[in-house]
């Protein structure tokens, strides 16, 4: 392989479209090389050298790619990964990796034995209002963290047309395979792994067959407790981040802007993208040494779903670690597939 890597898109729906075909581009490590359309051929539209497979099997047979993103159903995440790793390939999986702890371990493990990267696509990890809180928290200044608050939530009362995430005869379907990995993979990042956990699912939309609410408490050491919340019913929406400490509080509305801003069109190379307005700013409450509060407004860094790729780029070319461990990966996918 050379320095440049080529990369095939397993799907180009709204993830390939969105979260994905747009940075590969954009990074000079990257070459997009072909994408999997089984019906509507559009990927060519915005990049006219784009190959078009008809078919998973053949973009996995193509001699010429090297890294292979999978962001197909996740009841297909396990099998594909499989597939590409012995066809050698790196791979690049969205969340959640896989349904079961087993099921990574083996993945993980192959990856070693045919000398490919098995990765996960974490993309939280860079949303600015996730940046802020880490700076906040690795600052100190709140003192000994006593409770984190971290949600991620919608209003969606209606059963979406994704049959894999609404309909639970298939393998990590529902609320917290969906958004469940970002909400823990952030907590692990900060904490690492939780001493124990105790977890709530419910499904309160009419019709519902899988959780569209979830609500998980990590325990750490010296008492420190972490809340990770989500839910499809909020018709107003709390803050996304709230860490209280010994000598201070932090509070942030909302997680980011990239989301938005690339379903609008806009590029991760343009002015002003993944750049918050001053009006989502964090609220930072310190406790003074007479009692009172010293409030400081805090502007988040630029959010920038692009870092991920380069880390990915740096992780296979020049074997450098891997953000997001598999550790991490494992004891996400623990908690989630617990009862």
């Amino acid at each position: 392989m050379s320095s440049k890597i080529n990369v095939g898109l397993m799907a180009y729906g709204m993830s390939g479209k969105v979260f994905h075909a747009p940075f590969i581009e954009a990074n000079d490590g990257f070459n997009f090389l072909a994408v999997t359309e089984r019906s509507r051929k559009q990927a060519a539209k915005d990049y006219p050298n784009v190959v078009s497979y008809d078919s998973i099997d053949e973009l996995i047979a193509d001699k010429n790619i090297d890294l292979i993103i999978i962001n197909t159903p996740n009841y297909t995440h396990y099998e594909f990964a499989k597939k590409c790793l012995s066809a050698g390939k790196h791979i690049l999986v969205e969340k959640p990796f896989t349904a079961t702890v087993t099921q990574a371990e083996e993945l993980f493990l192959l990856a070693k034995q045919v000398g490919k990267k098995a990765l996960v696509y974490q993309n939280r990890r860079f949303d600015s209002g996730f940046k802020i809180t880490k700076e906040v928290i690795e600052s100190g200044k709140l003192g000994k963290l006593t409770e984190v608050y971290f949600r991620f939530d919608r209003y969606r009362n209606e059963i979406g047309p994704k049959t894999f995430k609404e309909d639970n005869i298939f393998e990590a379907s529902g609320l917290q395979y969906d958004l469940g990995p970002h909400l823990i993979d952030q907590a692990v990042a900060l904490f690492g792994k939780p001493e124990r956990f105790y977890k709530v699912l419910a499904n309160h939309r009419h019709g519902s067959k899988v959780d569209d609410y979830f609500f998980i408490h990590l325990s750490y050491p010296n008492q420190l407790n972490v809340y990770l919340t989500a839910t499809l019913l909020a018709a107003d929406i709390p803050p996304a981040f709230v860490v209280n400490g010994s000598m201070g509080s932090f509070s942030k509305n909302h997680g980011d802007v990239q989301e938005g801003q690339l379903l609008g069109g806009m590029k991760p190379t343009e002015i002003g993208y993944g750049v918050e307005a001053s009006s989502d700013a964090g609220k930072l409450t310190l406790v003074t040494p007479d009692g009172g509060r010293e409030v400081s407004i805090l502007t988040s860094p630029k959010g920038n779903y692009g870092e991920l790729f380069e880390t990915v780029y740096q992780t296979i070319v020049n074997d450098a670690p891997y953000p997001i461990t598999e550790e991490d990966i494992i004891a996400q996918l623990a908690i989630l597939e617990s009862k």
